[in-house]
């Protein structure tokens, strides 16, 4: 059996949206992207490695994907960038076609959530999903996430996409790891408690 591993970036109000540039996701008017770029430190490369880095697929929302697919694949120099390729993915969305246009990509046909159960039944290594704030939601309610991995930065935004919006779902979780880095943010691993 696969595991879903959510793997995010995160504010302390819980803001999840446009962590790496301010042209990410400008999303309802949104003018704080770049947020986690002055934070970044090599625990955290080490932490992101290590959950992209083993046997196993990535899934993505349709925003995420898109946005992923627009960049990692041009960019010949980041280690980063044979590991995402080679890695299966998987994206939810009810508007893309394929083909798709990243390698190793596969459009989930029918119910989404219906597709990642069936996914994570099968053998294998961990599915993580990075960003896709309303995909993570969804399997959130649906109660397919093993595992959250989460960067929690020490910045309170005010505004932007929360990774847990209020939206009456109420999941117990348990800690399972904590790693501090020296920038201030908190890597911390939490698995569902029941």
């Amino acid at each position: 059996m696969s595991r879903i591993v959510v793997v995010n970036n995160v504010t302390l109000d819980g803001v999840t949206q446009a962590p790496s540039g301010p042209d990410e996701d400008p999303r309802d008017g949104f003018e704080h992207g770049g947020w986690a770029v002055p934070y970044s430190e090599d625990a955290m490369g080490r932490v992101m490695a290590r959950g992209t880095g083993e046997d196993g697929a990535l899934l993505f929302g349709r925003w995420t994907y898109e946005s992923f697919a627009g960049y990692w694949p041009h960019q010949t120099d980041n280690p980063f960038t044979p590991v995402l390729n080679r890695r299966q993915k998987y994206v939810a969305s009810t508007t893309l076609a394929e083909p798709l246009p990243w390698q190793n990509s596969t459009l989930l046909k029918g119910d989404a959530m219906a597709a990642v159960a069936e996914l994570r039944e099968r053998p294998g290594g961990n599915i993580v999903v990075l960003g896709s704030g309303e995909l993570v939601g969804s399997l959130r309610r649906h109660g397919l996430v093993d595992e959250y991995v989460l960067l929690i930065h020490p910045l309170v935004l005010g505004s932007g996409r929360r990774l847990f919006p209020a939206d009456g779902t109420v999941s117990t979780l348990r800690l399972v790891d904590t790693v501090p880095t020296s920038t201030g943010v908190v890597i911390v691993t939490y698995r569902p408690a029941a």
